[in-house]
């Protein structure tokens, strides 16, 4: 699914999140001491070789909220961007912490002047945040900031399953008929 908003063009993919050859920079679902793990951070830990973990240890801790930019390594990107999502029902207010991930992954992106990215699901996974509530905050968040870009062209949501990819289509056209 895509939509062109602007000089902005949003999609919806199914895919790995570590293979978007095309995309400058990719948003980690990171945790708060940047290290691998699984889910997300662990499958870009693990594309981007150990400098990655070497560089993040200068960077943590981060905060629920928090995003931080590192090189990209072994990956095929320049950049990770790597956000630590709220954990729901235990970081409050979860929207609003989960919103700021992502406004802040577009800050980090313009300042240094990043024409792609892509983003997971944030959150979704161990942290627990259901998936059409994150779909909406991630997709209602990032379209309030088209307007105010100079540099990102390209934002991309990477979904790991049919079923995710589904939802994200679901939402997406609920905001933007």
């Amino acid at each position: 699914m895509q939509k062109t908003i602007g000089n902005v063009t949003l999609e919806c993919v199914k895919g790995d999140i570590t293979s978007q050859a095309d995309i400058t920079a990719i948003v980690n679902a990171a945790n708060a001491q940047l290290r691998s793990g699984g889910g997300v951070a662990g499958a870009i830990h693990r594309a981007a070789g150990p400098e990655l973990e070497r560089q993040c240890r200068r960077l943590a801790p981060i905060q629920p909220g928090d995003a931080v930019i590192t090189k990209g390594f072994n990956l095929p990107n320049k950049y990770v961007i790597h956000c630590l999502g709220p954990v729901f029902g235990v970081d409050k207010p979860e929207d609003q912490i989960l919103a700021k991930c992502y406004n802040n992954a577009i800050t980090l992106a313009e300042e240094y002047k990043i024409d792609s990215i892509a983003f997971p699901a944030i959150s979704t996974g161990i942290f627990g945040y259901p998936l059409d509530a994150a779909a909406e905050v991630a997709l209602r968040t990032v379209i309030s900031r088209i307007s105010q870009l100079d540099y990102l062209r390209l934002i991309r949501f990477v979904l790991f399953s049919d079923s995710d990819l589904s939802v994200y289509k679901k939402i997406f056209a609920q905001i933007i008929p």
